[in-house]
C-alpha cells in the first residue's frame, strides 16, 4: 500500500470518536464532559449516516465526538452508521481518530475509489459539511483511522471554539506501527505532529484509550 508523501497532504489529528448505544448516549456525553471539565454541545444529527453526536471542541484545535446511531434505515446502509451500532453493540468505547487533510484527492486515488459526502446542520442552521474516506478500512482493521477534509472555513468548523483548556495529549493504540504509519504516510515514530502515540498490547486492535491533559492534571479515558 502506497502511502502519502508530504508533498500530497499534510495530516493532523482531527478528532477522536466513541460510540456508544441510544440508552447510555447521555449519560456517556456527561460522564466524559465531567471528567474532562466542560459540557458537550448538541452537534445534530448526520441524516446521510443515521447517527447523531455531541461534541466538545478542545484546546489545540481537535476535539472529542460522542456518536450512537438513530432508529433510520441510513444507520443500517452507511458504513459509518455501520461502524458505530457495531462498537455499540460490542459494549460501546473509542469508535476510532480521525485525520484531516487539505485534500482528500489523494487518498482517493490511493484507496481507489471517491471520498463520501456528510453533512449536519447545526442547531444554529450553519450547514457543516465535509469529504470522508476510510470506514471500509476502519471496520475491516480498527487500528487504522479515516480520512476527513473540511468543505467549511476554519472558523466553523467544530474545533474553532474551544470549550475548555483541555486538549489531547496522546492516544495509545493496539496495532502496527509501520501499518498505519504506511496508511498514513508518515513516519512509525511519530505519526501525527504535536501527539503522542504509543502503541499498546490488546486482544483486539483500535484505539484503546486517549490521554487528555486538563486544568487538574492528566485524564485518560
Amino acid at each position: 500500500m502506497d502511502g502519502l508523501s508530504g508533498d500530497d497532504a499534510e495530516v493532523r489529528l482531527d478528532h477522536v470518536s466513541y460510540a456508544v448505544a441510544r440508552d447510555s448516549f447521555v449519560s456517556t456525553v456527561q460522564r466524559i464532559g465531567s471528567a474532562l471539565g466542560a459540557g458537550f454541545v448538541d452537534g445534530g444529527v448526520h441524516p446521510r449516516f443515521g447517527t447523531r453526536n455531541f461534541l466538545l471542541p478542545l484546546s489545540g484545535g481537535t476535539y472529542v465526538e460522542v456518536v450512537t446511531t438513530l432508529d433510520h434505515p441510513a444507520a443500517d446502509r452507511a458504513p459509518f452508521g455501520q461502524a458505530v451500532a457495531r462498537r455499540a453493540a460490542e459494549g460501546g468505547g473509542w469508535l476510532g481518530w480521525v485525520v484531516s487533510v487539505d485534500d482528500i484527492a489523494p487518498v482517493e486515488t490511493r484507496l481507489g475509489r471517491t471520498s463520501t459526502d456528510g453533512h449536519r446542520v447545526r442547531p444554529d442552521g450553519f450547514d457543516l459539511r465535509w469529504k470522508q474516506i476510510g470506514l471500509l478500512e476502519l471496520m475491516e482493521d480498527p487500528q487504522l483511522p479515516y480520512f476527513l477534509q473540511w468543505l467549511i472555513p476554519s472558523q466553523e468548523r467544530p474545533s474553532a471554539e474551544p470549550r475548555t483548556s483541555t486538549t489531547i495529549r496522546g492516544v495509545s493504540i493496539a496495532g502496527d506501527a509501520d501499518s498505519i504509519a504506511e496508511f498514513l504516510g508518515e513516519p512509525a515514530d511519530h505519526p501525527l505532529d504535536q501527539i503522542d502515540v504509543t502503541w499498546v498490547e490488546d486482544d483486539e486492535p483500535g484505539l484503546v484509550s486517549v490521554e487528555f491533559a486538563t486544568a487538574h492534571g492528566p485524564v485518560t479515558i
